[in-house]
């Protein structure tokens, strides 16, 4: 036996859409890399010996799911959620908190949660110094330009460089009919300064003064020349009548303007998500760059889970049901977010000497039914859900404890790693 041989997953449906791999193959994990994959049409890796084959007939292998947009400062934003939960608890080996932690609060980020969970966590930094705190519900206090500290948000972007990877900010109608756009521009040159990417928040949030408030259809107009390419737009599906579609039924030129200039679009499902926005843009052609959760507990509560029915899994299996190809499902949930956060050379893909992020997707076949953020239905006869899940060629037994959208119960696993 070769004892530097840890587990082989043998049987399953490799899907690696870095390298176009989608078909049967074995791959072998020693230590934090993958050192071995053979494809089954040429024998697997029947003759190599490993101190556990785990065999994952009829599930998907894939790269290390991505979650580019969760909430995870739990119990100092009053909406965070444990970052495991959120992370290898679900499938995924890289999350990307999105705005939770600003300059003043980061330091306790990375103590309390980069440093302590098991799942790669990263940050989008939120562009007001002390993050997010109390959610969108106090955004005409934490949210304005008098909240905002370029000088320290620089520093540590330079000394966290792994850990900071973009920037969290807003175009929507609240901190618009306050500020206009100078806070969305104090984060646009930080952006440039720092060559870090916007994560760009669309859709009302921020209360909002009437008097001033813009038209809905005109403010991604404002928002686009903000952009550069590589910057991301957040909740491309949003119903809100200020988000990139809103109450439209055809898609706004700006949008293809967006498209033009390189401008990603994210899932970021959340709250609001709809599915006659998503079928609007999937029947275009328009597929999401990035598929991602927003997974967040309750705004006007303080670590209050009981309204949450979304997940990244979730969010993945309504995609497909959409009419997005798998492929693409697993593409925008592994090698897209990985090329937003520039970890593209070692996230987001399946290759011999790359680090073993690897997701483990069971299709549970039978009836579902999965709502959007207007609770209208979506019958479904598969859930893509978390088998078994590999960060760093350590393995994690999903604890199913964010997936209320696809109602796992305990008795449902079905993979047991010694």
């Amino acid at each position: 036996m070769d004892a530097n041989v840890e587990f082989i997953i043998e049987n399953g449906h490799v899907i690696d859409p870095l390298s176009g791999l989608n078909e049967q193959a074995d791959i072998a994990i020693a230590g934090k890399k993958i050192v071995a994959m053979e494809k089954r049409s040429n024998g697997g890796l029947k003759s190599l010996q490993a101190l556990k084959r785990i065999d994952a007939s009829d599930k998907l292998v894939c790269p290390g799911l991505i979650d580019l947009h969760v909430h995870v400062y739990e119990y100092i934003t009053n909406f965070g959620v444990w970052a495991d939960d959120a992370g290898v608890g679900v499938g995924a080996t890289t999350i990307v908190d999105a705005g939770s932690t600003g300059p003043w609060t980061f330091g306790g980020f990375k103590a309390h949660v980069i440093d302590k969970a098991k799942t790669d966590v990263r940050a989008f930094m939120s562009i007001n110094a002390a993050g997010a705190l109390m959610g969108g519900m106090k955004g005409d206090i934490l949210h304005n330009p008098s909240v905002v500290d370029l000088e320290a948000s620089f520093k540590l972007m330079k000394q966290y460089p792994e850990s900071i990877r973009g920037i969290k900010c807003h175009g929507e109608s609240g901190s618009f009919s306050r500020w206009g756009l100078e806070v969305l521009t104090m984060a646009s040159d930080l952006g440039r300064k720092a060559n870090l990417p916007l994560y760009v928040h669309t859709g009302e949030l921020f209360p909002v003064i009437e008097d001033s408030r813009p038209e809905p259809r005109a403010l991604l107009s404002h928002v686009l020349p903000l952009l550069k390419q590589g910057d991301t737009l957040a909740h491309i599906y949003s119903n809100m009548p200020d988000g990139i579609i809103g109450e439209d039924e055809s898609i706004p030129e700006v949008v293809y303007a967006a498209l033009d200039k390189g401008v990603h679009f994210d899932i970021g499902y959340g709250i609001n998500f709809s599915y006659r926005i998503a079928r609007l843009l999937i029947n275009a052609g328009i597929f999401p760059n990035t598929i991602s959760s927003d997974i967040h507990g309750d705004f006007n509560s303080y670590h209050d889970l009981s309204k949450l029915n979304y997940s990244l899994p979730g969010a993945m299996s309504r995609l497909l049901h959409l009419g997005m190809p798998l492929l693409e499902v697993i593409r925008a949930a592994t090698v897209n977010p990985a090329k937003v956060i520039g970890e593209s050379d070692h996230l987001g893909l399946l290759s011999v000497g790359s680090h073993a992020n690897i997701s483990i997707l069971e299709k549970k076949k039978g009836p579902w039914t999965l709502l959007d953020g207007r609770n209208e239905a979506l019958d479904v006869d598969m859930r893509l859900m978390p088998w078994l899940t590999f960060r760093d060629g350590v393995s994690y037994l999903p604890n199913l404890a964010m997936l209320p959208d696809l109602l796992i119960n305990q008795s449902e696993r079905v993979a047991e790693v010694a």
